[in-house]
């Protein structure tokens, strides 16, 4: 268990509920996951060592079921609580731009464009198209390439905000090098995309660029 001779300022239960979830390190969320440590091993103990294996939250997070199961004091019904959190989170981000939905939060954006592309190991284009309100009508995957370029098409994008009656659209692909700095290829077929999009009154809002865990926004650059 979680040590109960600790201060309630240092116990990550207590933490949490007094101060948020924000205020608690990496060690304290897992282990607060965790719940129990085991022989000679406290939970936080635990917890860091398991995050240091893992190489962080993200690592740990990416574990197969292989790898989890491998890590003393961990199992099958450690697995599954896990997936399932993950699952609820994934929920979360994507109730943030269900169909129908006024895209009024630039955070819930970035963080949904973020967990669609960062993890390929190839380059994806995709699209967020909105109606003349900017509700979401839908997000689509439309070009897949190697692991440094995608062959992107304007005319078929032109095609899918037809498809959609897009009046305004959000691009976006992944860096699988982990930098989200955009290129000059990025720049020369975001500005492609806008003039083909004017010819049909289609507007680009934004084109994101997803890394590692990053995302670079052209608008808020300047350069849409």
């Amino acid at each position: 268990m979680l040590n109960a001779n600790w201060p309630n300022s240092e116990r990550p239960r207590e933490k949490l509920l007094a101060s948020g979830a924000s205020s608690l390190s990496d060690a304290e969320l897992v282990a607060i996951f965790l719940q129990t440590g085991i022989p000679g091993k406290p939970v936080l103990l635990m917890a860091s060592e398991l995050l240091a294996k893992a190489d962080g939250i993200y690592g740990l997070l990416n574990m197969t079921f292989e790898q989890f199961d491998a890590q003393p004091g961990l199992g099958p019904a450690k697995y599954v609580q896990l997936q399932a959190a993950l699952e609820l989170g994934e929920r979360f981000l994507l109730s943030g731009l269900k169909k129908g939905e006024a895209l009024i939060d630039p955070v819930s954006t970035r963080q949904f464009l973020k967990h669609k592309l960062r993890d390929y190991e190839r380059e994806v284009f995709a699209c967020v198209f909105l109606d003349n309100q900017h509700r979401v009508i839908t997000y689509e995957e439309l070009f897949f390439g190697t692991i440094d370029s995608a062959s992107v098409h304007p005319r078929e994008v032109v095609k899918r905000a037809l498809t959609h009656n897009a009046a305004a659209v959000i691009l976006a692909h992944n860096h699988p090098s982990g930098v989200s700095e955009p290129s000059q290829s990025d720049q020369r077929i975001t500005d492609r995309l806008k003039a083909a999009l004017a010819l049909i009154d289609t507007r680009v809002l934004d084109h994101m660029v997803i890394g590692d865990g990053e995302a670079t926004s052209f608008a808020e650059l300047g350069l849409i």
